[in-house]
């Protein structure tokens, strides 16, 4: 069981998916890490994009180790790990490893138990999931607490989106989703993305959405990426970054501990907190 100085501490995690490629999905995610971790909490990045790594590219790390060492059985998820900016932790997927795009049933269970006794300090796991509706896409899903659907306006992003959602809600009974969409104009063109997959959901599927929010475009992204830098430092007064600490807060000012079954990260330390507030 996962201890942190000394005592039974929750871990949130949270799986970010897609469906659609080039959404934003991995800056996203790099950038909620470091609001977080500016805003106190231990953070790590989970890139779960086994066979095509992209954190490490985006904030210009080259670790020397990765996911294939520990699904490999040559070492631990704290042999691999390494420091991003401002003290985020990243697990680090390998590149061009074809074979670990679809994780089998030990590596899964190699994994799960790798998590189980990871002795580290944090409060979140944000897990970069790859695109599509692959099954490691959904077994990240489905192993986290909490799953986050980023959109974008494009017509392909929203049915991807829906894709996704239908396939983990008809094969792995998952019913609630938080949804964030991404490259907006604003507020209005957010919610109207957000109305628009709410309707098909209520329509042809029993899930629950939530309106998360929406991260407007800004020119500072696409800036940062080809700096392999965080949008968050390099204009931090943007309005992608102001909106990127405000989903931060929101998220970790959330306090329910979701307990969906064995088949989850760090599910001793849950069910532990879960006995604790009984």
């Amino acid at each position: 069981m996962l201890r942190g100085g000394g005592r039974e501490k929750h871990i949130r995690t949270i799986a970010m998916a897609s469906g659609k490629g080039g959404v934003g999905k991995t800056n996203i995610v790099a950038n909620l890490a470091i609001a977080m971790k500016k805003q106190g909490h231990e953070v790590l990045i989970l890139d779960a994009d086994l066979g095509l790594s992209n954190i490490d590219v985006l904030l210009h790390l080259a670790p020397k180790y990765n996911m294939q060492n520990v699904l490999n059985g040559e070492m631990a998820l704290a042999d691999i790990m390494v420091e991003g900016p401002h003290g985020i932790k990243i697990l680090p997927a390998s590149s061009g490893v074809q074979e670990l795009t679809v994780l089998d049933e030990f590596q899964r269970l190699r994994l799960l138990d790798e998590f189980e006794s990871f002795n580290s300090n944090l409060d979140v796991m944000l897990i970069d999931t790859a695109a599509g509706i692959s099954e490691n896409v959904a077994f990240f899903c489905i192993a986290a607490q909490e799953i986050i659907i980023l959109a974008t306006p494009e017509p392909t992003a929203m049915t991807d989106a829906y894709a996704l959602m239908k396939v983990l809600y008809t094969r792995y009974q998952e019913k609630e989703f938080s949804v964030l969409v991404n490259n907006v104009r604003g507020e209005d063109e957010g919610r109207e993305v957000f109305k628009r997959l709410a309707t098909a959901a209520e329509k042809f599927l029993s899930v629950s959405l939530d309106y998360l929010g929406y991260i407007p475009y800004d020119a500072a992204v696409p800036a940062a990426v080809r700096q392999q830098r965080a949008f968050l430092d390099v204009n931090p007064n943007g309005k992608a970054s102001k909106k990127v600490t405000d989903l931060a807060y929101k998220l970790m000012s959330r306090t329910k501990h979701r307990v969906k079954g064995s088949l989850q990260f760090f599910i001793g330390n849950l069910l532990s907190a879960a006995s604790d507030e009984k």
